[in-house]
């Protein structure tokens, strides 16, 4: 009940075009075992965390009754939305959720999940393999009980080298993709975001990606991004990409920042006929809890208007 409220808050407030699941990155972990807690101003930690091979082996795909609470949640949400936009339901990538599961929380520098990744990279790819599973039933789970798309957060991909990127994360990324459901409850195409930090290096290696839509943080050109991946053969639509801390600055800065990031994509294809790049607007990544309510009102009116203008061309 406080997932849907909490859901559904800043729609009674702003004019949004979607819907997010309010939930945790970290309930897979949590459902294998790892013991989540809270600690306030410190962030999330886990009771035990997976360093060695007896903690990798004792690591499997979750049962998702143990979840149950989430899919519940997504379920009350749809209702509760009744039509008026959709719902997005999400996981974090297998590696991201990883980096948490070895660190046992945050991290500055990655260094336990990395120290792992290059002494044994045989345990790091055992469990990435399970995580991916994991997630793939996860967000499975959810479009069972009503997600209308869903999201992979690869928040930490942006953290490895060239070359472990590819092996470490997107891999796995792709693992899921290919598990997924095509269609929901209601029999409509269910569209898969997928979301890494600092992935603009690697916009071409994750144009073959089996899904619709990139997002993208605020350190990428999104009109080169649309050069990149926006058409031809496994073409995206791509998400993003505000730099969050924009919203700390005066109205009018916000809505001119807001404009910049729109022309930047350029026309948007609006032919229903055809296919061509489209663009969904976004923070770069997540929104800050000091952010004054007023500057997001600021930042949805803006979009609404250029866009529209935009549009009409």
């Amino acid at each position: 009940d406080y997932a849907t409220e909490v859901t559904l808050q800043p729609l009674e407030r702003y004019p949004l075009d979607a819907a997010i699941l309010f939930s945790d990155i970290l309930t897979i972990p949590d459902a294998m075992g790892l013991g989540l807690s809270f600690a306030q101003g410190e962030g999330p930690k886990f009771a035990k965390n997976v360093r060695d091979e007896a903690a990798v082996d004792a690591l499997a795909v979750p049962d998702m009754d143990k979840l149950r609470y989430v899919f519940d949640a997504v379920t009350s949400i749809r209702k509760a939305l009744n039509g008026r936009v959709p719902l997005i339901g999400f996981s974090g990538s297998p590696w991201t959720l990883a980096c948490y599961m070895v660190e046992g929380g945050g991290s500055d520098d990655y260094r336990a999940v990395k120290t792992l990744m290059y002494r044994r990279p045989d345990l790091m790819h055992r469990m990435l393999a399970i995580n991916a599973d994991a997630v793939a039933l996860y967000l499975n789970t959810q479009i069972d009980a009503g997600a209308q798309a869903v999201m992979v957060f690869d928040s930490w991909g942006g953290v490895l080298a060239d070359g472990n990127f590819q092996d470490f994360s997107l891999a796995y990324t792709r693992r899921v993709l290919a598990q997924l459901k095509r269609t929901g409850v209601d029999g409509q195409v269910v569209p898969r975001i997928v979301f890494t930090k600092g992935g603009g290096l690697w916009l071409q290696d994750m144009k073959p990606l089996d899904c619709e839509v990139l997002g993208l943080d605020w350190t990428v050109n999104l009109g080169a991004a649309r050069a990149l991946v926006g058409s031809g053969e496994h073409a995206k639509a791509l998400q993003g990409n505000i730099d969050p801390n924009v919203l700390f600055a005066e109205p009018a800065q916000i809505a001119a920042e807001a404009e910049r990031v729109l022309r930047s994509f350029g026309a948007p294809h609006t032919d229903k006929t055809t296919t061509g790049p489209t663009h969904i607007f976004n923070l770069g990544h997540g929104i800050s809890q000091y952010t004054p309510p007023e500057s997001v009102a600021a930042l949805v009116e803006a979009v609404h208007r250029v866009s529209k203008q935009m549009r009409a061309g």
